[in-house]
């Protein structure tokens, strides 16, 4: 395990501020110590990296503990709809479902939270009051980041403004791929201040940083600047979400916390469809990270089609064979 900075310098579970006097205002003082800081990091070893990946990507679990894991990885969806088409009365649909995934049984756990544009928020909030089914809202010119400042920063306010109590920010990628890291780590702490007591989740979008020790660096300039979680993909290119990716990114949350106290949480997004690629991921977080992580509150699945997949596996247990495709909604 690598310490970066002193263990025990910042308060557990503080969220350190920009000039407040914590040791990150060095760090952050200018873009040559924040370069320097960002890329005194261990580098990544890709071959190490995704060995391990694969590894701990064939481990199997069986009867009770498939069960638990089931249950756990539906109480971590985020069940998005990101789409041009979207309308309220399928945010409506989409919260309903949320609330209770699976009609036929109340037993199956409510999910994480659901996932909407900002401008939708309102409807999911009224449709969901009452649940404690959280209200993600994506913002700063989602997915592209290719907007002024002013206006990202409005996007925040609009969403936040409109109930959501998360915010899915997108780093901008041309920024911190010309070096530019200041910039970047300036804006999401301006995001951070306009997002109140919302919880923001910055998604790095890996598959453009192109490189692990991108997605490492990036993870650092995210949980440095006030983020509660670190994203990997907003879902619309690809790469999205890959074992290897969320193992580093695993890795520096990880070290993060050793260094300063401060737990932040990891949500894979895009691609993630079966209850086999779940389990792949919440095996992955027991062994990089441990049992601390293993809650909504710190790991979440972004994700539209992976909840149907968790109810046809999870009747399959219950019943001993699979309902049929009638058993779930098709969102």
């Amino acid at each position: 395990m690598t310490h970066v900075l002193d263990p025990g310098t910042l308060e557990a579970g503080t969220r350190p501020a920009p000039g407040s006097g914590a040791p990150f205002d060095d760090v952050t003082r200018s873009d040559a110590a924040l370069r320097a800081f960002l890329h005194g990091l261990p580098g990544v070893d890709q071959v190490g990296a995704e060995q391990r990946a694969a590894t701990l990507g064939t481990r199997s679990i069986k009867t009770t503990a498939k069960a638990w894991a089931i249950d756990t990885a539906i109480s971590m969806v985020d069940l998005t709809t990101l789409e041009g088409a979207d309308t309220p009365g399928k945010v409506r649909s989409l919260a309903a479902k949320a609330r209770r995934p699976d009609p036929a049984d109340p037993t199956a756990p409510a999910v994480a939270a659901v996932c909407v544009y900002g401008d939708l928020a309102g409807v999911a909030v009224e449709a969901l009051e009452g649940s404690g089914v959280h209200v993600a809202a994506v913002a700063t010119a989602f997915p592209s980041s290719r907007a002024s400042r002013e206006v990202k920063l409005a996007d925040v306010r609009d969403a936040v403004g409109n109930g959501a109590d998360e915010i899915d920010m997108v780093i901008d990628r041309g920024a911190f791929l010309s070096g530019r890291y200041l910039e970047v780590f300036e804006e999401i702490v301006a995001v951070r201040q306009e997002c109140g007591d919302a919880h923001l989740k910055v998604i790095l979008e890996t598959g453009e940083l192109f490189t692990y020790d991108n997605a490492r660096r990036a993870s650092w300039l995210a949980m440095l600047a006030g983020a509660d979680f670190v994203k990997t993909s907003t879902g619309k290119i690809s790469p999205a979400a890959t074992l290897p990716v969320c193992l580093v990114m695993l890795e520096a949350v990880r070290d993060f916390r050793a260094a300063t106290g401060r737990q932040v949480g990891v949500k894979p997004a895009g691609g993630i469809r079966t209850t086999k690629d779940a389990v792949k991921h919440l095996v992955l977080v027991n062994e990089t990270v441990g049992a601390d992580w293993l809650s909504p509150d710190w790991f979440r699945f972004g994700a539209s089609s992976l909840l149907n997949d968790l109810l046809l596996q999870r009747q399959k247990l219950r019943t001993g064979h699979y309902s049929g495709p009638d058993h779930v909604s098709i969102d």
